[in-house]
Parts: C-alpha cells; structure tokens; sequence
C-alpha cells in the first residue's frame, strides 16, 4: 500500500516557505540540527542496566521535525564534523575521534543513524508524527533501521560467536522504550501548540 507523501513537516510550520528565506532557514535549521544532536550525544541519564543516551531520541525526532531531505542533510552534517574529528559521538572523547572511531564497534549504529533519520521524515511527511500511535510506530522502525546494521557491524567486526545481542541490544531496551513513549508524546504535542499558536 502506497504511503501519501503530502503533509508538512514541523520545519515547515513556521518562518518562512519560499525563496531566499526559506534556504537561509533551512541552514539555520540544519546548524542547529548538528548542534543539537551533539549535546544529545553527551547527554547520559542514569538508568538500569545502562545510562540512557539521548543521541537516538534527538535523531529519530530530528528526522521527523525536518522531513526526509532536510533530515538527511543534517545528519550528513553532523557525520562529516565527527569524521572530522571533533567530539560529536556519544562513546568519542579526545583519544578516540574520527574517521577511527566511526569505524569501531559504533560504526554500523551511526549508519542506522542515517536510515532512521530519512525514515522518520518519510513517516512525518505522511502525517504520523500527528498521532502518537503512528509517532511510536514510527519510533519502531526507525530503531530497528538504527539496531540492524549495528548488530551485523558488531558481528563482522568481533564475530558471530561473541555475544552481540548482549553487548549492542538488550541492555539499551528499556531506555529506548522510555525515549520512543516520549516522542511519540513530543511530536504530537508539538503539533497541537503549532495548531493553538495559528488559532
């Protein structure tokens, strides 16, 4: 069943649609983008069995908020500063950056990075970041795009005989249950206030 690709995105919702304008927000919105996805990244919220990272949260919603192209040109963004070197990652730090890091056991992770983020926008452009049913449907999918190609990373990298669901999987299952149950709430939320701001 074709999926309808019509509705606009929150990036859409406000300022300016067209012109000179609109491309000098969406550089705006694309710096923030980065931005906030590596504060995100830092971000560790105590949790059993492991801290909670907000990295996942701030892509999958990213990409929802700025749609399939917009989403993808900030992810693009924020890999190239961290090939680059700079401390953007959850697990980077001055010794491990770069182009080294992004190639270690994170690295299948920040390629499923990339497919959620377009995934979500695509979600979001057909209309289910309006409802939080679809939203944490939505949330779904786009860690299942972020998990698959970090498990099969993990298992090329050290092998299928090493615990890989251990390791990558099962003990981050309830943290990312937490963060799908908020943006499902988030996004919603924020298109009612949208909708209240123009009423």
């Amino acid at each position: 069943m074709a999926i309808a690709m019509t509705d606009k995105v929150l990036a859409e919702a406000f300022g300016a649609n067209e012109g000179t304008a609109l491309r000098a927000k969406q550089v705006a919105l694309v710096v923030a983008g980065v931005m906030i996805l590596s504060i995100s990244a830092k971000i560790a919220v105590p949790m059993w069995p492991v801290p909670i990272t907000m990295g996942t949260f701030a892509v999958l919603s990213l990409g929802a908020a700025y749609g399939p192209r917009l989403g993808l040109a900030t992810i693009a963004l924020y890999m190239l500063v961290g090939a680059l070197g700079f401390d953007v990652f959850a697990g980077s730090s001055a010794e491990a950056h770069g182009i080294t890091y992004m190639m270690g056991g994170t690295g299948g992770y920040l390629v499923g990075y990339v497919l959620a983020t377009v995934a979500l926008g695509m979600a979001a452009r057909a209309g289910w970041d309006r409802s939080p049913v679809k939203m944490a449907g939505a949330m779904l999918l786009g860690n299942a795009l972020i998990y698959v190609p970090g498990l099969i990373w993990l298992a090329v990298l050290y092998g299928v005989d090493k615990p890989i669901l251990a390791w990558g999987l099962t003990p981050f299952l309830i943290g990312d249950a937490l963060k799908l149950a908020l943006a499902a709430m988030v996004l919603p939320a924020a298109w009612k206030f949208v909708g209240r701001a123009r009423g």
